[in-house]
């Protein structure tokens, strides 16, 4: 059974914390190598998304409906979204020298998926760590516990950002807290 955290529970166990050169450098590696095969990635990460958490499929009309794994890999839908998530990360990753570009290109993400999409901004969250689990599998012998951190720091940053946009935007969490289930979530490392 799916588990979706209520936002504010999510937020008052997130922190933000700038990443320090070091950190920079260990992700921006392992990203390199990651982005070198970016849509596949992105599918195999945007399917694991999809299959985990269903509810997820609510904000794509296009895939909404699929429910076998072939089924999301083959389409050419979700295969265009997973290269956009790609290329947003990899703005991201590539400017985390830039405090102010990272923020405004989340800054961006954000407004866009609560304004146009109405995404519950837990999804942000929940992607993220699915994007921990694809990364710690595909370098499972090379991604020593500082690179792990610096992803979950990473982490951290992206949700922090994309929820001040909501925020900015005066976001109204769509799901009562009184239906939503408790918190399951793939771990954000050490």
């Amino acid at each position: 059974m799916e588990k979706v955290p209520g936002e504010m529970e999510i937020e008052r166990r997130e922190r933000s914390e700038e990443l320090s050169e070091a950190e920079r450098k260990a992700v921006q590696a392992t990203w390199a190598r990651l982005y070198a095969n970016c849509e596949d990635v992105g599918v195999a990460i945007l399917v694991r998304f999809f299959v985990n958490f269903p509810s997820a499929k609510q904000y794509f009309r296009q895939f909404k409906h699929m429910e076998e794994p072939l089924e999301m890999e083959r389409s050419p839908q979700l295969r265009k979204h997973a290269c956009r998530v790609m290329g947003a990360l990899n703005t991201v990753v590539e400017n985390l020298h830039d405090p102010e570009k990272v923020s405004s290109v989340l800054s961006l993400v954000g407004k866009a998926h609560a304004l146009k999409h109405k995404v519950e901004p837990v999804y942000f969250k929940i992607l993220s760590g699915v994007i921990l689990e694809v990364i710690a599998e595909e370098f499972a012998n090379d991604f020593p516990p500082e690179t792990q951190r610096a992803w979950a720091k990473l982490r951290g940053l992206i949700y922090s950002h994309v929820t001040a946009a909501y925020k900015e935007v005066g976001w109204v969490q769509q799901i009562p807290n009184a239906t939503t289930p408790p918190a399951t979530l793939p771990s954000s490392g050490p």
